[in-house]
């Protein structure tokens, strides 16, 4: 009998929490423009105003929220109309930073991925939990430093939003689809409005078109259920990880504070593209690398930044686990890595 399709790659996206879909079905039920002056557009701007201090208080955030269309579209506000000009990036940003980086200093990590150089004056973006690796930066140390120059701090918090509660960044972004909420819809947190330059539009001026009220729903009633499942989460990790290591495999940054959530595992002697082709065959989906460059066949630069050689890169794959994530899955993709490693052995 054909078991059912097994799901890990929830660093990529999570699935729809019923909360939040139930939420965002109500907002659709009850649609209409929040900028728009009559009635309809009065109760749906009270709508969108509520949701918007629910995502904060979720979150534990005394600060401005803009809703944007995700964390693409947030870091790129703030790395684009700062008042203050990128200064640098760590060597192992999402692409979403790095396309918007200039030229900006790319920070070296140790072989762990931890920012290792001190941090310059200007806008400094750093972020909070690694897409590939789960590795965790020290943010809140980073922004003392970046402080006491008079500079600013971005945190990419994709990742760690809604898991690990915010560190203590100037800016931050986050995506809803990363914990449970729907695609289209994110937030660019904003300690102080005098940080950023206006475009004028809607989100008090930040932010131009239509705001996404079902989304914004969907995004708070996702964070209100909470993480409590981290505990969870790191527990099926570990044992994931403890039998890779047994089979022969690596894991990547494994002395390194990391998110429960993700773990980026080596296969010797067997090609990234390999093993997914043959986890996708028995029904496992998992990545390699960030889901925005996976496709691409490019050696990851995250890899590369740690000092990773390119042979030893090409041979890992990313297992993400979400809030369904059940023992027994963590059971069938221990079986299935260790028949894929035992063929690699044997036709060596």
């Amino acid at each position: 009998m054909n078991e059912p399709p097994l799901y890990l790659d929830h660093a990529a996206t999570t699935p729809l929490l019923p909360a939040a879909r139930e939420a965002m079905l109500e907002g659709l039920d009850r649609w209409a423009n929040p900028s728009s002056p009559h009635r309809a557009g009065r109760a749906a701007r009270a709508a969108l105003e509520d949701a918007r201090e629910r995502v904060k208080a979720a979150l534990g955030w005394q600060g401005e929220l803009v809703f944007t269309s995700g964390a693409s579209e947030a870091l790129a506000i703030a790395l684009t109309r700062c008042r203050l000009a990128p200064a640098a990036v760590s060597g192992v940003e999402h692409e979403a930073v790095l396309r918007h980086a200039g030229e900006a200093r790319k920070l070296a990590v140790d072989g762990n991925g931890l920012v290792v150089e001190p941090l310059p004056a200007g806008l400094v973006a750093i972020q909070h939990a690694n897409n590939e690796t789960g590795v965790v930066q020290p943010i809140d140390r980073f922004a003392e430093d970046v402080r006491a120059q008079g500079g600013l701090l971005l945190a990419d918090c994709a990742q760690t939003a809604g898991k690990l509660s915010l560190p203590d960044a100037d800016l931050i972004a986050i995506s809803a689809h990363k914990f449970g909420g729907p695609i289209g819809i994110g937030a660019l947190l904003v300690k102080d409005w005098a940080t950023l330059r206006p475009s004028g539009g809607q989100e008090r001026g930040y932010r131009g078109g239509t705001e996404n009220l079902p989304g914004a729903l969907a995004m708070a009633a996702a964070l209100e259920q909470g993480r409590d499942w981290m505990g969870s989460a790191a527990r099926l990790r570990e044992r994931l990880e403890s039998a890779i290591t047994a089979a022969g495999g690596e894991i990547v940054a494994a002395g390194a504070q990391r998110l429960p959530t993700i773990g980026a595992c080596r296969m010797p002697g067997v090609s990234a593209a390999a093993q997914l082709i043959r986890f996708d065959g028995m029904g496992i989906a998992v990545s390699a690398g960030s889901a925005c460059s996976s496709g691409s066949l490019r050696i990851s630069h995250v890899l590369g930044a740690m000092g990773m050689q390119d042979k030893a890169a090409s041979e890992v794959i990313r297992i993400s686990i979400g809030i369904e994530t059940k023992d027994c899955d963590m059971g069938r993709v221990i079986a299935a890595w260790r028949k894929i490693a035992g063929k690699a052995s044997l036709a060596a």
